[in-house]
């Protein structure tokens, strides 16, 4: 009879602790969603964003563009420009293609395998094939990139446009070198994929390099 009263009040006890447990439960998590809401709230209360829409946002990327005239008129007045394009791509080429029609060549590079740029584009530069660890570390000399290319350049081309991906890896050192490279090459124009944004944009590279203008502003 003992052991049978005793065995009851273990089972009782041992309900009430676990809807004690389940009401702690219950009050933290409830205390943490509010507590999550009410951030949320004040995040909301900070400022909101609105996107307004227009014409070109119902235009494809493979038709023209409006600004294409303003886009040439900068190339030609800046020289070296940063320019934005949508993450998924293909937006940029037709404004590549409308420099190729004003009769310019282009060079294509990556900026993570550039290194750096003022020795890279304007100097003797050396490179280290890769090798498997068994063959001595050799170093070969390539020519300036872009003094290759404007040696090559046909007679009725107009200049060279060095196009940059992934600029936004590089420094505001080398940026600042890029938006001056027109400057010591007359003939060649720089524009350079700083980031993404939700339309295609640009700025000046020099506002860019010195932090006059924001990214992507």
């Amino acid at each position: 009879m003992a052991s049978t009263a005793c065995s009851y009040h273990g089972v009782h006890l041992r309900s009430i602790n676990l809807r004690n447990q389940h009401r702690i439960y219950h009050s933290v998590t409830s205390t943490i969603v509010i507590r999550k809401q009410s951030s949320i709230t004040q995040k909301c209360q900070k400022g909101t964003v609105k996107c307004g829409r227009d014409i070109t946002d119902f235009i494809g990327g493979d038709l023209v563009k409006f600004d294409l005239g303003q886009w040439l008129s900068d190339v030609e007045e800046h020289k070296a420009l940063a320019i934005y394009t949508p993450h998924e791509g293909g937006y940029e080429g037709r404004y590549l293609n409308r420099l190729r029609y004003q009769g310019y060549q282009f060079l294509d590079l990556t900026a993570r395998g550039l290194g750096d740029p003022e020795t890279t584009l304007t100097k003797v530069h050396p490179v280290c094939p890769a090798h498997v660890g068994k063959q001595p570390i050799a170093r070969w000399y390539f020519p300036p990139e872009v003094d290759y290319r404007l040696s090559l350049l046909p007679p009725n081309a107009k200049g060279l446009v060095v196009w940059i991906i992934e600029a936004k890896v590089l420094s505001k050192a080398e940026l600042q070198f890029l938006a001056l490279l027109p400057t010591l090459r007359p003939r060649v124009r720089v524009i350079a994929e700083c980031g993404n944004w939700r339309k295609v944009i640009w700025r000046p590279l020099q506002a860019i390099a010195d932090g006059t203008i924001n990214e992507g502003s």
